[in-house]
């Protein structure tokens, strides 16, 4: 059977295909189709990684936990866990550093904790945590996280609205208050999901304000990512493309949610951050990274 004749040309029905450059002009149409409904596909998937860098910039400068938001769409965009992890992290860095710098006049120590020591303990820590996931899967540690966020949550909810007492306020002391900034810089650089709850509850127990802990965290996490991102910067597993498209939403996301940083009552920001760690909770519950 000649293979440039279709079925219908054999029966004597239809004339056959011409045929252009060795195909036919049904296959021709039919290609075209294709790549009219992968180009709308294509744009609708970049439409949801600007949202999701928009929505996870804005997060990550009130709250934190913004990769909750860009890695599932990384992910439906067809890269692996891991490449979306990091594709991940090195997209939202440029929002951070915009975050940290819009927000500097509220950041500070916690106590008689300096902050020159918070941040190179975060640089330090991001660093230890980027070469652990460069070296170990991610899978183990992505498993652990709905439990981190329940966590933090707990203890800045109990932070924020527990009844004061007459004495002092602060409950972590600058030993304390080190080594939980540690930790949580090494999972920071390992995974970072959340990074921003478990802050805002460590620099709150450690007597810092609200509004002071959120601008302090930002910086924070830009300097942990940082160290974290100059190990992945030439890894294989950075997506440019996907990452560049993030980024840049996440930058106009950071800007927002630092204006509204400054503005939002001190009672009511704490009830939101309660509020969407709750979410962020269940929804890691029900459906896990």
């Amino acid at each position: 059977m000649p293979p440039c004749l279709s079925d219908a040309a054999l029966q004597g029905t239809h004339p056959p295909d011409r045929r252009i450059n060795g195909h036919t002009l049904s296959d021709l149409v039919a290609a075209l189709r294709y790549w009219r409904n992968y180009g709308y596909a294509l744009a609708m998937l970049f439409a949801l990684i600007i949202i999701a860098g928009f929505w996870a910039g804005l997060q990550n400068s009130l709250a934190g936990g913004g990769s909750f938001v860009t890695l599932p769409i990384l992910i439906l965009s067809g890269l692996s866990p891991l490449a979306a992890n990091i594709t991940s992290t090195v997209a939202l860095f440029p929002g951070q550093i915009t975050a940290s710098f819009a927000g500097r006049k509220l950041v500070s120590g916690a106590g008689r904790l300096p902050f020159r020591t918070l941040f190179l303990v975060s640089i330090v820590g991001g660093a230890v945590g980027g070469l652990l996931l460069l070296n170990t899967s991610p899978s183990v540690f992505a498993r652990l996280v709905p439990w981190l966020v329940l966590f933090a949550t707990a203890v800045f909810a109990w932070g924020s609205f527990r009844p004061k007492s007459a004495g002092s306020t602060n409950h972590l002391g600058p030993a304390s208050a080190t080594v939980a900034q540690f930790c949580i810089a090494i999972y920071g650089g390992y995974f970072g999901g959340g990074i921003g709850f478990l802050m805002l509850a460590a620099l709150t127990l450690a007597g810092l304000p609200t509004r002071n802990a959120g601008a302090t965290k930002n910086v924070l996490a830009a300097a942990m990512n940082g160290s974290a991102v100059a190990l992945f910067f030439t890894s294989p597993q950075v997506h440019w493309m996907e990452a560049a498209t993030l980024g840049s939403a996440a930058l106009v996301g950071g800007l927002c949610g630092t204006w509204a940083l400054h503005r939002v009552n001190e009672k009511l920001l704490r009830l939101a951050i309660v509020f969407i760690g709750i979410f962020l909770t269940i929804g890691l519950f029900l459906k896990p990274v």
